[in-house]
């Protein structure tokens, strides 16, 4: 790993170089454990703690199945899901690699005792293996999670309707959180050369699932003048929506739970923010088994209060349980609900009066086809979305990085240092950051 690394930091890019560059026969990697997913039986899931199950681990390396990539991660990061593969919620994820692992030869090497987290990474080509054309050796870049086998005719519209579509490094393993991952060829996509190698790996996952939601026509689809209504506007998620909603010319209404996190939106460009804790909004009664559609009307007006009158067009919708009702009950008649996620529950209730009478839709949204993902991207690559890194760990630390995302204890994205020895490196055109720099760090140790 040491050669690799070394040759990484030299900014030598021939094929040529990496193509000689010998491959150990292991690696470190973060991982849960098969014989631990009972660790937390009996506890309530804000008590589970991922420092306890992830582990950075030496593992072997697996072959290269034809379509795939071997990529050396500089850099990765924190998501939602990494918080469930390590609470193992709702379900172990070990349950998706076997079922994975009947699949195909191929899929067997998934099938493992142990599970290589991470969904996100920044990095360089190392190998590739048969029938990869587009991508070689020495090629730097970052990878979107959609992993697709794409032969059955249902994929072939949307990649995300195919039966055999899965979340790498949740549904899958081999994933970012290493200092080697495998992915499908077609995950790759050119790293933006003005961003480090933290701040390039922390936008895949967040950025598409956002692009998807709100702009693509799978989605919302965002239109100019649109008023969107954003729960978690400076969050992982939310932080993305809300420049794209500026960005396309849409008013973004910003509901966050702290001054600081409003003060984020507003420095994004944002005007209209409610801060829900210092509304102190209650949906649900004390126990959750009730709504107070009281409670939505408040909210309501408090929305009307800024958008002068009017009732939003799109709800960007992924705390789930907890505010879904509110959300159906605030849009607009022959509006929009767009919902993924579920991250405070997935029983969702709402009153379907207010649904139903008022033509307004729910649209589903899950992460994002290849053409979706390469779109958002492109969107970073040009300076027109800005990563909302906020704090970067070592891999070592990865259990706290998870903790801090189960806690809601940042802001932003939470990135993870893997072959990377350091902040700040792998940027190939300064010229161009130095003109980007204050949106860059825009959510920088906030």
């Amino acid at each position: 790993m040491h050669e690799i690394r070394e040759a990484i930091l030299s900014g030598d890019r021939t094929q040529e170089t990496y193509a000689g560059l010998a491959l150990p026969e292991s690696f470190e990697a973060v991982v849960v454990r098969k014989d631990e997913v009972d660790m937390f039986e009996g506890r309530a899931s804000r008590d589970k703690d991922p420092r306890e199950s992830l582990h950075v681990d030496e593992v072997a390396l697996p072959e290269l199945a034809p379509g795939e990539a071997l990529v050396a991660v500089m850099a990765s990061a924190v998501n939602y899901n990494t918080v469930w593969t390590s609470i193992f919620e709702p379900v172990s994820t070990f349950g998706f690699l076997e079922r994975y692992g009947r699949t195909s030869e191929a899929a067997k090497r998934h099938d493992l005792p142990y599970h290589i987290v991470g969904s996100d990474l920044s990095g360089v080509v190392l190998r590739t293996g048969p029938g990869v054309h587009l991508w070689k050796p020495g090629q730097e870049c970052v990878a979107h999670c959609l992993s697709v086998e794409l032969e059955h005719h249902d994929g072939h519209n949307d990649t995300m309707l195919d039966p055999e579509q899965r979340i790498w490094g949740f549904e899958t393993n081999f994933g970012g959180l290493a200092q080697l991952a495998i992915v499908k060829a077609n995950q790759l996509m050119p790293k933006p050369e003005h961003l480090t190698w933290e701040e390039a790996a922390c936008p895949g996952l967040v950025n598409s699932t956002a692009y998807r939601q709100l702009i693509s026509k799978n989605g919302a689809a965002m239109k100019l003048g649109d008023r969107v209504l954003i729960w978690g506007a400076s969050g992982g998620l939310g932080s993305y929506a809300t420049q794209m909603a500026l960005a396309g010319g849409a008013t973004p209404v910003c509901v966050v739970s702290s001054p600081e996190k409003a003060e984020i939106c507003r420095s994004m460009g944002a005007e209209l923010v409610l801060d829900r804790r210092e509304k102190d909004y209650k949906f649900w009664n004390d126990d959750y088994t009730e709504q107070n559609p009281k409670e939505w009307k408040r909210f309501g007006k408090d929305i009307r209060e800024l958008t002068n009158g009017h009732d939003v067009d799109l709800v960007f919708e992924h705390p789930g349980r907890e505010t879904f009702g509110a959300s159906v009950y605030v849009t607009r008649k022959g509006g929009t609900i767009t919902t993924c996620a579920s991250t405070s529950g997935y029983m969702h209730e709402y009153d379907n009066r207010y649904l139903w009478m008022n033509l307004k839709r729910i649209v589903s949204s899950h992460f994002a086809n290849y053409r979706e993902a390469w779109e958002a991207n492109s969107l970073i690559r040009r300076g027109l979305i800005q990563p909302t890194l906020s704090k970067t760990y070592a891999m070592t630390d990865v259990g706290q990085a998870a903790y801090d995302v189960h806690k809601n204890a940042h802001q932003g994205k939470v990135g993870v240092l893997c072959l990377a020895p350091e902040e700040g490196l792998g940027v190939s055109n300064p010229e161009r950051r130095d003109q980007l720099i204050d949106k860059i760090n825009r959510f920088r140790n906030v």
